[in-house]
């Protein structure tokens, strides 16, 4: 039996809020994770990513920053995807993801490198059927067309997304804290729209500004994703990845946006990729993972539930 299953059968797993027993419908988030690094161009590791962030929600209580405490969120983790290829694994996630939307189920993905967010975008707009966006919070736009050889490398995830036809081209895409391009991503760049707020433009303007921006931005669309790749946050706050990258968000900053969109945009879903445990002896990464998913959990809560909502401090 893997690790990750033997873990979903404990009732601690998430701060408490996870129940082994509960379906999947009667949750009001489903969280599953991909534990492949197969994609990467760099260091491996993300591949353990999965895994040590649940790990640490064994050490959480369910509250957010606001000291609110959600206590009765219903977590079900319904554990991994593993298949021998990375084909056969991205077609079994595209079909679980695709019924979780059909179903209008709320999910979250632990990636594995960023190249896990390619099925989960192909499942989403085969089940929705409407037009999403898709926010890219990364030091990298992951626009290449190709990276190594392979269409579906870590750095190709919003190039295939841009494909899809209910995201209908890179106009549908916000992309934040960027500050890494590739001669490919440029060369596209010159005949696509590219909405980017780079790390640096990240920092004069705040946190607040940025939602604002990606607020409006987004303003007619039903149904949001995001993605969160862990080295958007500079190297100082989270140095377990694959590929860091200099001058990124600080954790402050990477709080205050996710509390900001999940509380203002409709989120069908998120993801949380790239954190390499191996690469991080204090499990930084790990850790600035588990929390910037705790509140985003929370504001999913008080969005479902705003009469549990007390005056903020």
């Amino acid at each position: 039996m893997r690790f990750t299953e033997e873990m979903i059968l404990q009732k601690d797993l998430w701060a408490g809020l996870h129940d082994p027993k509960r379906k999947e419908e009667d949750a009001d988030i489903v969280v599953f994770g991909i534990p492949y690094d197969g994609a990467v161009s760099f260091r491996e590791g993300t591949k353990d990513g999965p895994r040590s962030i649940r790990d640490l929600s064994f050490h959480v209580t369910p509250t957010n920053e606001e000291f609110e405490v959600f206590e009765d969120l219903k977590i079900k983790d319904i554990g991994d995807f593993y298949a021998a290829t990375q084909e056969d694994l991205f077609a079994k996630v595209e079909d679980k993801v695709a019924e979780l939307v059909d179903k209008n189920i709320f999910f979250m993905m632990l990636g594995g490198d960023h190249s896990t967010t390619i099925p989960v975008l192909r499942g989403i707009n085969r089940s929705l059927g409407e037009e999403f966006g898709i926010i890219h919070v990364d030091a990298h736009f992951d626009l290449c067309d190709s990276l190594g050889g392979n269409p579906l490398s870590h750095g190709c995830p919003a190039r295939r997304g841009s494909e899809l036809e209910w995201v209908g081209g890179s106009d549908n895409i916000c992309f934040l804290a960027i500050r890494s391009v590739e001669t490919d991503e440029l060369e596209f760049m010159k005949h696509n729209p590219v909405h980017v707020i780079s790390a640096k433009a990240f920092s004069r303007m705040g946190a607040q500004a940025v939602v604002d921006a990606v607020c409006e931005h987004f303003k007619d669309k039903k149904h949001i994703y995001l993605t969160f790749d862990i080295d958007a946050l500079d190297p100082a706050y989270a140095p377990g990845t694959g590929t860091p990258q200099f001058g990124g968000i600080s954790s402050r900053e990477a709080l205050d946006l996710v509390s900001g969109i999940s509380r203002r945009l409709p989120l069908i879903g998120f993801d949380i990729v790239e954190v390499a445990p191996k690469l991080d002896d204090s499990l930084l990464s790990s850790f600035a993972a588990r929390k910037l998913l705790m509140e985003i959990w929370g504001e999913r809560y008080f969005k479902m539930y705003p009469e549990k909502r007390r005056s903020r401090l």
